[in-house]
């Protein structure tokens, strides 16, 4: 009799222990059931905010596009904001002339030197810089300055000899520092078309790195051409006429915290049924902290 109590106590036991195994398994199995269930929520969320944002990025460069083609050429905005709510999110849309940043093709050599100096260059670095740049964008047969730097660094390129397509083309052109090209990308465009710069948009670095900066008087002009207290300053060098190619930076933060940022480049003539054409599209770039100027009308 013995014998069997301790027997059975001894299967009583075993069936404990593999009880206890079976709801531990179980456990587990729901905590990575829950675990999937909640990234596959999360990545479906993100996939809908995408879609979402596909359509609210396009809302904002046509209300962008619509600000600036509503006004008589002569006095159309050179720089603006929109700003409205939709589909539980917030969309806020800067846009400003292209004019307001140093054009790759149109820039004289002076001014692109004058933009590596004022970046940090030495002024005999930035001279040769913005010599290659010439090079770079002048056809052969028009008596393009040397282009030996490139068989010199092992490149098996020559110079495009016609202008620049991207401001990206930049990081082919030889001899330019990497650190360098990055922090004069946000000051470059190809799609101004003008070697002057505007005034009144351009930010401090492209205005600090017109020729003469130093001997020039300080007085300072309004979007209307008038002395007034804004940080351009009034030089050759700069127009106050805003182009037809404007960029459109749009920010959407949606409700549920997601954050989507896009950057369109358009040209706003009459092309018959449609106000404006894309130049140039990103999606997903990296926000900067809005300009002191920007946050100033914004609070407005």
């Amino acid at each position: 009799m013995a014998l069997i109590a301790r027997s059975a106590s001894n299967t009583d036991g075993f069936i404990l222990v593999a009880v206890l195994w079976i709801l531990a398994a179980l456990a587990t199995l729901v905590s990575v059931y829950a675990v999937y269930v909640s990234n596959t929520a999360m990545a479906a969320v993100a996939r809908n905010d995408d879609l979402v944002a596909q359509g609210l990025v396009t809302a904002a460069v046509e209300l962008a596009a619509y600000r600036v083609v509503s006004a008589p050429k002569d006095k159309r905005p050179t720089h603006g904001e929109v700003a409205f709510r939709m589909a539980k999110a917030r969309i806020v849309a800067v846009f400003q002339s292209e004019t307001a940043r140093i054009d790759l093709n149109a820039a004289s050599q002076e001014l692109l030197a004058g933009l590596f100096t004022t970046l940090g260059a030495k002024a005999e670095d930035a001279e040769q810089y913005a010599a290659r740049i010439i090079t770079w964008r002048t056809p052969a047969s028009a008596g393009a300055p040397d282009a030996s730097a490139y068989p010199e660094a092992g490149l098996d390129y020559e110079p495009r000899g016609a202008p620049f397509v991207h401001v990206d083309e930049l990081w082919l052109v030889a001899g330019l520092p990497p650190a360098l090209i990055e922090q004069a990308l946000p000051h470059l465009t190809v799609f101004s078309g003008e070697a002057a710069v505007h005034a009144v948009d351009a930010d401090p670095v492209v205005l600090d790195s017109l020729p003469g900066v130093a001997e020039r008087p300080t007085e300072t002009l309004s979007a209307d051409g008038s002395t007034g207290d804004v940080r351009a300053v009034a030089r050759p060098g700069t127009t106050l006429e805003g182009g037809d190619a404007v960029r459109v930076t749009v920010r959407i933060d949606f409700d549920n915290g997601g954050v989507h940022g896009a950057e369109a480049v358009i040209l706003v003539r009459d092309f018959g049924d449609d106000p404006y054409r894309v130049l140039s599209w990103r999606n997903d770039i990296e926000l900067r902290a809005p300009e002191p100027r920007a946050r100033a009308e914004a609070g407005r």
